[in-house]
Parts: structure tokens; sequence; C-alpha cells
């Protein structure tokens, strides 16, 4: 079994992967810590040498070989739902749990992320509140379009979510 963790920016997927893959005794997979060991450089160098489209592109080819690798919990990145064909392959691989938060609790969590910086270029910009609103009403519906089942981590601890995210797997 191959769990995909999809979501926003912050709203646990590394954390609660780790977590996970703990308790079902699997592997865990950082998509974006593979993409940055495959290419040497670091999400916002990536971006800003080559944009957006380039950087998407590579984290399809990543997703395409995590999909191969068998049974694990994968943490992918923010974006990944942007591309039907990344869509289709977690969907062909395995179960897309979507972790969902609120605005101000990703902003607090940005904030406090001392990888934001390398691992999380600006989308836009906007000011970090507004950019997260608007990202969040452009990529929810995505989000909801790919995930089998969503877990809210608002004010939930690591365990709890975990906790959540085995019962729903459960036959």
């Amino acid at each position: 079994m191959t769990i995909f963790l999809i979501g926003y920016r912050c709203t646990g997927k590394t954390s609660v992967g780790k977590a996970l893959a703990d308790k079902l005794k699997l592997p865990f997979v950082d998509a974006d810590l593979l993409l940055v060991e495959e290419y040497g450089v670091t999400i916002s160098e990536m971006v800003a040498k080559e944009g957006w489209q380039p950087f998407r592109e590579k984290e399809g080819r990543i997703l395409a070989r995590i999909c191969k690798m068998g049974d694990q919990v994968v943490a992918t990145g923010g974006g990944v739902i942007l591309d039907k064909k990344n869509v289709s392959l977690m969907k062909a691989s395995g179960t897309c749990v979507w972790l969902k938060a609120g605005a101000e609790t990703i902003k607090k969590r940005i904030v406090q992320d001392e990888k934001t910086e390398d691992s999380r270029p600006s989308l836009t910009n906007r000011g970090l509140l507004e950019e997260i609103e608007d990202t969040l009403s452009e990529r929810n519906p995505l989000y909801e379009d790919a995930m089998d089942f969503s877990v809210d981590t608002d004010g939930k601890q690591i365990e709890e979510i975990c906790e959540i995210i085995v019962n729903e797997l459960k036959p």
C-alpha cells in the first residue's frame, strides 16, 4: 500500500508522513527532498534559475519514479496536484490523503519553519497570508478531486492525525 500525502505547504505532510510510516512499518519518501538530492540545488534556487514550469516537470519525473517503488508513505510537494498526470499516477499507485489546514495555521507554520526560504519559494508577489488564501482557493478543488479522503490538521497532534488516517485506511 502506498499512501500519498497531498496538501498545501506546512499542512503536515512530512511530519505526519514520517510518523505514519513508522506506525505502518513502511518506508517514508519526501518527494521534495528526493528532488533536491537529485538535482543538487534547493527548490528556491531551481525556481529562481529555471522558473516554475521546469520545476514542475522535474517534480513529475520524480513522482513517476516514486510510484514504481512499491509500498511506502510519500510526502508530496504542495503543487503536485497541478498536473493531472501526477494525480493519475498517484491514484493508480495508491491512496491520496489530503492534509488540510486553515490559512492562519499555515501562515504560522511557515513563519516558524526554518526551511521555508530554501524549500518554499513565494508563489506570488503578495503578502504571505494573501498568497496562502489565494493559492488555497485555486488549489483546494484540485486537492479535493485528487483525494481519497481528507484530514483537517488544525489543532491536532501528529499522532492523532496518524490515527485518523489509519482508521480511514481500514477496510
